[in-house]
């Protein structure tokens, strides 16, 4: 079967979207509860002042999601006697998108320090939750040669704070080997047979699950933190008064300690020198908490940060396919150059030293990139 290129690709996703997801609910009933909430006294907390039960005129706009079935919504409501205008960001979240998870986890990173956007009211069995407008400000666009350092300073200083949360108290579920596994199925269950339309062949099966095993151990040599498990440039708010807010935790776990660095500085969506990724890494190791971190050396550290990239960019490329076929989101191929780019560059550090590296390098490089080539979104990438 040809292989659908551009516009057809984009349609070929969105139309299997629209036969797999039935379940879109009217946004008037997330208005009417909104409604509700700006027509009661809204509290003390100052993300709640200025909402008045007089309220006229307000907005209410679909502003631009995430890689979720979320749908998100601004309301501004409008300020009395010439003051300044308000405004809100609306949530309306499916069953599927753990809104229960999502506040238990924000109140446990706002307890620990962490720039979190505040809660002004939810409902956790509708799945609506009205928050903080931290603005439009992702940190993917700000980011410069000269700017990077700062701001992932801040960053990691976040990841700082989240790893020092006592992974016991924290009633998150465990980052476990299963987990990982299952992530990395995605690649074999959606980027090489449905995207790029290759054969599962027998070289492929056996060098993948030698690879797993590899990296399931290598994850599991290490110390175990609390994980937000997507944190990236996209998830990371730059706020009017300069702050980094973290945002998109609902998935957090308790997970191996350099899943989130390794999120950061090899992020999907941007890249960075080797040389700068591995200072911040070693930066970002001295100031860590316990956890048994201090007794492990840097050249361990770096390759457990590699090997948990490997995991991490495999399963990637399963995401972004399924994104595109599932929940029509073709934008994102865009973004796979990158991802390959980082899978081939932890394939060459490695093959000389790790066996099962180089048997899935000599397959990946025979049988999957040739496939890569060929498809309409590789060179093209959207990332630096």
């Amino acid at each position: 079967m040809p292989k659908p290129e551009g516009k057809c690709l984009a349609a070929a996703c969105h139309s299997r979207a629209k036969r797999e997801y039935h379940d879109v609910r009217s946004p008037d009933e997330l208005k009417t509860w909104v409604d509700g909430i700006l027509a009661t006294d809204a509290g003390d907390h100052p993300a709640n002042r200025d909402i008045r039960s007089d309220q006229q005129g307000v907005g209410f706009d679909l502003i631009a999601g995430d890689a979720s079935p979320r749908k998100y919504y601004r309301v501004v409501c409008p300020g009395e006697q010439g003051a300044k205008a308000r405004s809100y960001v609306a949530v309306d979240a499916p069953s599927t998108e753990k809104t229960p998870e999502f506040l238990r986890i924000r109140a446990l990173l706002e307890r620990a320090g962490v720039r979190v956007p505040a809660l002004v009211a939810a409902d956790a069995d509708a799945g609506f939750m009205l928050l903080e407008d931290l603005g439009d400000d992702v940190l993917l666009p700000i980011l410069s040669d000269h700017s990077v350092a700062a701001w992932y300073a801040m960053a990691l200083g976040s990841l700082v704070k989240i790893a020092a949360l006592p992974p016991a108290d924290a009633g998150l579920p465990e980052y476990d080997g299963p987990r990982l596994q299952a992530e990395m199925n995605l690649f074999k269950d959606w980027f090489v047979p449905k995207l790029l339309e290759l054969p599962w062949s027998d070289g492929l099966e056996t060098s993948f699950s030698e690879l797993s095993r590899l990296l399931l151990a290598s994850a599991a040599e290490q110390p175990r933190v609390v994980v937000h498990r997507d944190f990236h440039s996209r998830n990371l708010m730059v706020v009017h008064n300069g702050d980094l807010a973290v945002i998109d935790f609902q998935d957090a776990v308790i997970g191996p300690v350099t899943y989130d660095p390794v999120s950061l500085l090899k992020d999907c969506y941007i890249q960075w020198p080797r040389d700068r990724q591995l200072a911040w890494l070693h930066d970002h190791k001295r100031n860590l908490p316990g956890q048994g971190i201090a007794d492990v050396d840097d050249g361990t550290f770096v390759r457990w940060f590699d090997l948990m990239g490997l995991q991490r960019h495999i399963k990637v490329l399963g995401i972004f396919a399924r994104l595109c076929f599932r929940d029509g989101k073709p934008s994102y191929l865009n973004d796979l150059p990158l991802v390959i780019d980082y899978v081939l560059e932890v394939l060459e550090l490695y093959a000389s030293e790790i066996v099962p590296v180089a048997n899935f390098r000599k397959v990946f490089l025979a049988q999957v990139l040739p496939a890569c080539r060929q498809q309409p979104w590789y060179g093209r990438g959207s990332a630096p």
